[in-house]
């Protein structure tokens, strides 16, 4: 605590973290505008949902692709982008002992993300960008939404800037001993993908904005494209290094669990950073301008290289659970330590969940759709957007909930209302969540396209035979967002009335979602390097058991994929 600014920190009496008061500010303010965003993204999630239900169909044609537009840019861009600051600022000054680099820097990040947000949401509302989130040329709007959007890059820049400058002087004032933590590690190579993403972004929406502005001429659209999803795949990556670095910080806080080899954690992050990028080259597979060597060497070989990475992370997370739980006692059976872990913690569950979802349901379907000729089938259907919300709402927001369950205790200081309630709701998200991206997925193998607001034309392009079952899983997907749209109002408004009106904990300890004994007897688990923590590490049956059931659900879903999509598509 020495390094800390006098008079600028304190310590958490329940996690013991060392909290620097001046980034704590910061990561409230950029959680708050998280918050919202999740809201306003969240509201426009159930309107979509009940319109793509053909029994419903709420909104009307125009008011489909503004909110489609509202969803997308807040979901995909502001709530994560907000968040992912909040996380960045935590991670370089709480596990490193460090106070954060400069106020004046992330007062110039979080004003020019607000007002860039505001004011893209602005346009949007008006109707002057209906152009969905990837604003494709020759679709125009008005040059106030790029502005708004290109604001928030240079903001997320500048809070990037105060983030690896943090780091800088961590390390140069010596505030950590040893190597730098893993949940660290994990956001700086988000931080350097994020750099990577927030560019390429840059070279796509100014021309863009200069063409609205009428100053140049209209963009290349299969340039465009191209260099736009150096920005839209990427900003995911970001996300997934962000979440695998929550899983390891949660993990070790809710069981006191660490990873059995750091070593290999870190090199799974560094596949991350060099080949994450290269997957984006499944957004462009119908793309005639792009030769199919090069498709294929980014989706087929490169592409694999970061899912390595992914594997990984899915077998020493999970792991490092079980060898925790296994020093507390339960040594019995494959899975007796899963069934003992601390269900009831909801960080806890949100990282469970997070992890088998996106890895069982996004993972494997991400991998799939990354085959050339799958793809070209799949592409303009509802299968994307069935996998995306597996790997970044199921997955990454899942994990960000989970996360939210602390930072309000040691970041803001308040209690949570209405804890049972809190427990049980990452079940219901998650649960919503699955229902609704199997909906989606299955509509879209069926041949329903994305993107699309009349579901009766819809209908008339799907093959021979498949319309009512097609139009029975639009159904499934508007059930589903119902229940993942009540999970989400559920953790906003917990959030919010423990933000502003939860008891203040100054003055009082924490409770914590696990007894005062459980916490102590993580911390001791975290710390232990003696015999029987080496003798654990061989004993990872339950983990193995998981690992082998993934590995023989993706290879049925793989091979399924060929026979069910030559029945739906060679049926006439």
């Amino acid at each position: 605590m020495t390094n800390f600014l006098p008079g600028r920190s304190r310590q958490c009496s329940t996690t013991g973290l060392p909290v620097c008061l001046d980034a704590a500010f910061f990561i409230k303010a950029n959680a708050v505008f998280a918050v919202v965003a999740l809201l306003v993204g969240g509201i426009g999630a159930i309107l979509l949902g009940l319109t793509r239900w053909s029994a419903v169909h709420l909104l009307n044609d125009v008011m489909y692709y503004r909110i489609l537009t509202l969803h997308g840019v807040n979901m995909l861009l502001f709530w994560i982008l907000f968040f992912e600051v909040a996380v960045l600022y935590f991670a370089c000054t709480s596990p490193l002992n460090s106070r954060i680099f400069s106020k004046k820097v992330a007062w110039v990040s979080v004003i020019m993300m607000f007002a860039g947000a505001v004011l893209t949401n602005i346009m949007i509302l008006q109707g002057k960008g209906d152009v969905l989130m990837t604003s494709y040329p020759p679709l125009m709007a008005h040059p106030f939404f790029y502005l708004g959007i290109i604001l928030v890059a240079v903001g997320v820049l500048v809070a990037l800037y105060n983030f690896f400058a943090t780091i800088y002087i961590a390390k140069r004032d010596k505030t950590y001993e040893g190597s730098m933590p893993l949940v660290t590690f994990g956001a700086l190579a988000a931080a350097i993908i994020a750099v990577f993403t927030i560019l390429h972004g840059a070279l796509a929406l100014i021309p863009t904005f200069t063409w609205s502005m009428g100053w140049t001429p209209e963009p290349d659209a299969g340039w465009y494209r191209l260099v736009w999803w150096a920005l839209g795949h990427p900003a995911q990556q970001v996300n997934l290094c962000a979440m695998v670095a929550i899983w390891y910080f949660l993990a070790s806080v809710t069981t006191g669990a660490k990873p059995i080899n750091e070593t290999v954690s870190r090199g799974a992050f560094l596949l991350y950073i060099l080949f994450i990028n290269l997957a984006s080259a499944h957004h462009l597979m119908v793309d005639p301008g792009l030769s199919a060597s090069w498709k294929i060497w980014n989706t087929s070989y490169a592409m694999y290289l970061a899912v390595l990475a992914s594997l990984v992370h899915g077998f020493t997370v999970p792991s490092s659970i079980e060898v925790a739980q296994r020093l507390k006692g339960y040594k019995k059976g494959v899975f007796n330590w899963l069934v003992k872990s601390p269900w009831k913690d909801p960080g806890f569950s949100s990282v469970v969940l997070s992890a088998l979802i996106f890895g069982f349901l996004g993972g494997i379907t991400g991998v799939t759709i990354g085959t050339e000729q799958i793809n070209i089938i799949a592409h303009n259907t509802l299968r994307i957007p069935g996998h995306f919300h597996v790997t970044v709402v199921g997955g990454t927001t899942l994990a960000f909930m989970g996360l939210t369950y602390y930072v309000v205790p040691l970041i803001f200081q308040r209690e949570f209302y209405l804890k049972g309630l809190a427990r049980i709701q990452p079940f219901i998200f998650g649960g919503g969540i699955v229902i609704m991206s199997i909906g989606m997925s299955l509509a879209g193998s069926y041949g329903v396209p994305r993107r699309h607001y009349d579901v009766e034309f819809a209908g008339a392009l799907l093959p021979a035979g498949f319309d009512s079952a097609a139009h029975f899983m639009l159904g499934i997907l508007g059930i589903g967002s119902i229940i993942a749209f009540i999970g989400l109002m559920i953790f906003i408004l917990l959030t919010v009335a423990s933000v502003f009106f939860g008891k203040s904990l100054k003055t009082a300890k924490w409770e914590g979602w696990q007894s005062e004994a459980a916490m102590a007897k993580n911390r001791e688990i975290y710390f232990k390097r003696d015999e029987e923590y080496e003798k654990a590490t061989h004993n990872v049956s339950g983990t193995l058991t998981l690992v082998f059931i993934l590995l023989a659900a993706f290879v049925v879903y793989y091979f399924a994929n060929w026979k069910a999509l030559t029945d739906v598509w060679f049926v006439r």
